[in-house]
């Protein structure tokens, strides 16, 4: 590996706006992110022609931010990594076609990143953690408002999904549950805070798929219990979010369970995603990682979800192995890690 290795990464997939210039020893030269969330907050919920308009307004003065704190200049730079899917069509395009951009201007490799790919390999950026990055084959659980799977991690470039959700995401879930107890959007923070408050175990919520075989999850009966509850008016709202981050605890961590049956022989469990920030999820799969002799890794709280670094160490990974793509390269609203291929 070339340890001086440089990547300016580009993260636009939804509804952050990131850039970020990282080496390969693990030495983040700068990086910056623009949150969306005041512009969405008043509808509930990401706008898909807000976000591509934000990313088209900030990605440019973002990306000249890092350029000037990384203080080496484009021809400093080895390559250029932008998203390239899955996430939101408008903000894929003006990422990637930025991305492309300044790698035609300065004759630089381009880096079509699965953003799926760079969240499953966050945890082998040096120096992100504590102790070494996890060798392959390791189990990944990816939890976000629009993912929520169990992949086996094989090497670059090749994954097999062993279990993905029947209905809402877990992120989904957490923010029709905050909706319904009247928090504020993204909901996920907000209910967790609530749920510091309440009984995890004043109201019996159902565990959907508890026990079953395999690792598919399904979170839409626990939502509408939740509304039922709810609109009987008669318990705590903080019981309701203890109660309700109990349950889906519960039932992440007997997925896990049962990921980890089958597949014999992984490294770690990765969680990785928005909802891997959230305390309870994190100490429960803790718990079933330690039951099978195995570390529990996920990334520092700031970094669970999208941002630039992740794309940046994608870029790098597969820029290391002699990956670069064509400037034709379309970005894909779908792109599952099951149809990457490896470098």
């Amino acid at each position: 590996m070339r340890l001086d290795t440089t990547v300016l990464g580009i993260e636009s997939s939804c509804d952050e706006t990131a850039a970020a210039v990282l080496r390969a020893d693990g030495s983040i030269l700068a990086e910056a992110v623009f949150s969306q969330q005041q512009e969405h907050a008043a509808f509930g919920g990401v706008v898909p022609e807000i976000a591509a308009r934000a990313h088209l307004q900030h990605l440019p003065s973002l990306v000249t931010k890092v350029m000037r704190e990384a203080g080496i200049g484009y021809a400093g730079l080895h390559a250029v990594a932008a998203t390239a899917g899955p996430g939101l069509i408008g903000g894929l395009i003006v990422g990637a076609s930025f991305g492309k951009g300044i790698a035609l201007a300065h004759g630089l490799p381009f880096l079509a990143i699965n953003h799926l790919e760079a969240h499953a390999l966050t945890v082998r950026l040096p120096g992100l953690m504590p102790g070494k990055p996890p060798a392959f084959p390791y189990l990944l659980l990816l939890l976000s408002g629009g993912h929520c799977q169990c992949v086996l991690v094989e090497r670059l470039g090749r994954y097999s999904r062993l279990g993905s959700t029947l209905d809402d995401a877990v992120g989904e879930a957490f923010d029709k549950a905050a909706k319904l107890l009247g928090l504020p959007w993204p909901g996920g923070p907000h209910l967790e805070r609530l749920a510091a408050l309440g009984d995890p175990d004043a109201i019996a919520l159902p565990r959907p798929l508890l026990g079953r075989p395999g690792c598919d999850f399904s979170f839409s009966g626990l939502k509408t219990a939740v509304a039922r509850v709810v609109s009987q008016g008669q318990a705590r709202a903080e019981d309701i979010a203890a109660s309700f981050q109990a349950a889906v605890a519960a039932v992440l961590a007997d997925r896990a369970r049962h990921a980890l049956n089958m597949a014999p022989g992984v490294t770690a469990l990765v969680v990785a995603g928005g909802v891997a920030a959230n305390g309870a999820v994190r100490r429960a799969l803790e718990g079933v990682a330690m039951t099978h002799s195995l570390p529990m890794l996920a990334p520092p709280l700031h970094y669970c979800t999208d941002n630039a670094l992740m794309v940046a160490w994608a870029g790098i990974e597969r820029l290391l192995h002699g990956a670069s793509d064509p400037l034709s390269h379309n970005p894909r609203p779908r792109w599952p890690l099951p149809e990457m291929t490896a470098p």
